[in-house]
């Protein structure tokens, strides 16, 4: 569901589950963030999300995998870690159950990686392939990080490259070149956000999101609002998939960057240098993303330091501002 008709949905809901009534509620429908998080206590917080799909590529196995490290991305976005997930899953009757459960065990493998345990689960017939997982994490109550906790004189972070939707689209098409790239955009997606977040909230950083449906500026434009500033991005400085502007070349769109595009776009200002495929990129809808992270100023050079020492891949391509919407410089 787009980002637009998502708000409308949700609006009834907001007012049912309001924070004054709700005092345990420390993120919720009010304010929209990656996963919702309920106190337990003074020094334990449970945060909960789930996330489903239809495939994004073809190996059955490989596609469970991506699914689950996009569920749990949204725990590690705010900051916690995964100890629980359920299956949710819905497949046609003529699905051979040996695909199945190797989609099944691609998920399992990778929540067993972070730490976690599938302990269940539910699953349908429908007419199209979808799978996901419900996700429970934990988070220490002062150690959340959200998309309303950026401030001006904080640097924006990516730790992923863009891209990943504009690709598995070529790929699904069987354009030249689509399967190579493919392959290395899988690559990306299966890298999870567990370790990058845990340098992230060591550091000090208290704003961060995980880049995926609404793509980077329907993220950007989510923690602007919730935060009550400006964000500057500098367009030569994100970094970018291999095959994406290929692609964008070839003529490959998707309805959701339209989508995104259609939601966001009034308040994102385009400097009229960019290139003309930049925003291709910047409303491409990204499965299994990274993370846009905004540092403060006395935590951006130990950020950056402690991601060159694990040799994790981390790119600086703006800035928090005082103001509101978003600018993309050249």
């Amino acid at each position: 569901m787009g980002p637009e008709a998502l708000a409308q949905v949700l609006r009834p809901l907001s007012s049912t589950f309001t924070a004054s009534a709700f005092p345990r509620l420390l993120v919720g429908l009010e304010v929209a963030d990656d996963a919702a998080v309920y106190r337990i206590s003074d020094d334990l917080a449970m945060v909960q999300t789930v996330d489903f799909f239809a495939p994004v590529l073809d190996d059955p196995y490989t596609y469970g995998a991506v699914a689950a490290v996009n569920a749990m991305s949204d725990i590690w976005a705010m900051g916690g870690e995964v100890v629980l997930a359920l299956n949710i899953a819905g497949f046609p009757e003529d699905v051979p159950a040996a695909m199945i459960s190797e989609i099944f065990r691609g998920g399992a493998e990778q929540v067993r990686a972070a730490g976690g345990v599938i302990a269940g689960g539910h699953t349908v017939y429908d007419r199209e392939p979808k799978y996901g997982l419900a996700v429970t994490g934990l988070v220490h109550p002062n150690r959340i990080t959200t998309k309303g906790a950026a401030r001006p004189g904080d640097t924006l972070y990516l730790t992923k490259p863009l891209g990943s939707g504009l690709i598995v689209t070529a790929a699904k098409n069987d354009l030249p070149g689509a399967a190579a790239w493919a392959e290395g955009a899988a690559a990306w997606m299966l890298r999870t956000n567990r370790h990058p977040s845990h340098l992230a909230v060591a550091a000090g950083v208290r704003c961060m999101t995980d880049v995926t449906g609404f793509g980077l500026l329907g993220h950007a434009d989510e923690v602007a609002r919730a935060s009550g500033v400006r964000l500057r991005i500098q367009a030569s400085a994100l970094p970018v998939m291999d095959g994406a502007r290929a692609c964008i070349a070839l003529g490959v769109g998707t309805g959701g960057a339209a989508r995104n595009q259609a939601y966001a776009g009034p308040r994102v200002s385009l400097a009229p240098e960019i290139e003309p495929d930049l925003p291709g990129l910047l409303w491409d809808p990204q499965t299994a993303g990274g993370l846009l992270i905004a540092a403060p100023p006395q935590v951006a050079a130990a950020l950056e330091a402690a991601f060159a020492a694990e040799q994790l891949p981390l790119w600086r391509f703006g800035a928090v501002e005082v103001g509101e919407g978003i600018r993309v410089e050249a």
